[in-house]
């Protein structure tokens, strides 16, 4: 298995992190083995889900490849239809370049209705435009005189460069799947499967969602597995990750001390850390990430979300959890 972070990129207004301290963090963390660090993606304040917002991806990644050595940059994930996909093309085969080849592109159909609303998308739209979306992104990355004919983008004999380092394009994340909608997004969502089959029929890598239970990821994967059949993929190509955020308690340590780091970004409460994140001492959440590998029957990355920038937390995760969740899978 291979490590990552997503990074808590918070906007905290003059408590934002600095790009020195990030720069730091993340250099401490590609010493400690971890080979990506991620980035959220919100364009506003997100209640109940989030209590803060995010800085903006692509400009933060882009000073961040600068900073850094080796580690890749990704999102985890962005919020792909609420973008223009020309404009995105060129941004994203930028930030790969310049990077040098370092970016992953992890994506998601996005929630948040007034997102969609101030950048003039139809929130019932987003799942259609943005298969659309994805099909222009790898052929304007791949291809030159490209002509696309969809329901919401058209382009004619459209050449974008530059192109991604990475060939034919960075990878491919995609996040989605059943998870407790009501509670955390105060929205219901009765069909999952057209979320799943565009997993099956675009993505690299799934990414679940970190509050799903062990059984919604059971159901979510075989479902997967048999789509991407239908598409004439093999489901041994679809490699997976797990994601969540953590903060991991000292021996004894009482769990309500985590509240003031939760509570910076998270609208939810102690009780729904505890059940649906890694909130607790280090055999516990070790336990917690290896069940839900084992869900997976295995997976490629295992990223992490620390809620706070100290680097204790990153000792203990690299040098005491992730050990012991390679002994328990």
């Amino acid at each position: 298995m291979r490590y990552g972070l997503r990074i808590p990129s918070y906007a905290l207004g003059p408590e934002t992190a600095t790009l020195q301290e990030m720069g730091a963090y993340l250099r401490k963390a590609e010493g400690l083995g971890f080979e990506a660090a991620f980035s959220i993606d919100h364009l506003l304040l997100t209640p109940p889900a989030y209590a803060c917002t995010w800085l903006e991806p692509l400009s933060m990644l882009s000073a961040l490849s600068g900073v850094t050595r080796t580690i890749q940059l990704g999102t985890l994930v962005l919020v792909l239809p609420i973008r223009n996909p020309a404009y995105f093309a060129k941004e994203w085969a930028t930030l790969d370049l310049l990077s040098g080849g370092r970016s992953i592109l992890g994506i998601g159909v996005g929630w948040h209705e007034k997102e969609f609303e101030l950048m003039g998308v139809p929130h019932n739209e987003r799942g259609r435009r943005m298969n659309e979306m994805l099909e222009l992104l790898t052929a304007l990355w791949t291809e030159d005189n490209v002509t696309y004919e969809g329901k919401y983008y058209q382009v004619k004999d459209l050449t974008i460069d530059p192109k991604p380092a990475q060939q034919p394009h960075p990878p491919i994340w995609m996040g989605g799947g059943s998870m407790t909608f009501e509670k955390k997004y105060g929205q219901k969502v009765t069909n999952i499967e057209p979320v799943l089959k565009r997993i099956a029929k675009y993505a690299e890598t799934w990414v679940p969602h970190a509050p799903a239970s062990l059984d919604m990821i059971n159901h979510d994967w075989e479902k997967i597995q048999a789509f991407m059949g239908d598409f004439g993929r093999d489901p041994g190509d679809m490699s997976t990750v797990y994601n969540n955020w953590i903060y991991v308690l000292k021996p004894g340590e009482n769990p309500e001390n985590a509240v003031e780091h939760f509570s910076v970004y998270s609208g939810m409460d102690l009780p729904y850390w505890q059940e649906y994140y890694l909130c607790g001492e280090v055999e516990q959440v070790a336990e917690k990430i290896a069940g839900r590998v084992r869900a997976l029957g295995g997976c490629e990355w295992i990223a992490l979300n620390p809620v706070t920038w100290k680097e204790e937390q990153l000792d203990i995760i690299a040098n005491e959890v992730l050990p012991l969740v390679e002994e328990e899978v």
